[in-house]
């Protein structure tokens, strides 16, 4: 009894560990970022996973029409986006 306990303890630190140190950050990232993706809003600053600076020009269920520099009009998917730089109002 005592021998299986002194086997099975550590391989239960070492899950509760990986638990905290790796997944439990990992889904609040995840979290995070869909909630961001899903308040955008039309006006907002982007920023695109390839790098691409712009802002929302119209949003779709699942894509979004950016707006460059230059003015032209690129098609993502939502997924795509990064980050939101700078809101509507900001």
């Amino acid at each position: 009894m005592d021998g299986m306990v002194g086997t099975v303890l550590p391989l239960l630190l070492m899950f509760v560990l990986f638990y905290f140190l790796l997944i439990r950050p990992q889904q609040k990232k995840q979290k995070a970022v869909m909630q961001m993706q899903s308040e955008m809003k039309k006006g907002d600053r982007v920023v695109t996973i390839g790098g691409l600076h712009g802002f929302v020009d119209s949003l779709d269920e699942g894509t979004v029409v950016i707006k460059c520099g230059d003015g032209s009009h690129l098609t993502y998917d939502r997924g795509a986006i990064r980050e939101v730089i700078q809101k509507e109002g900001e």
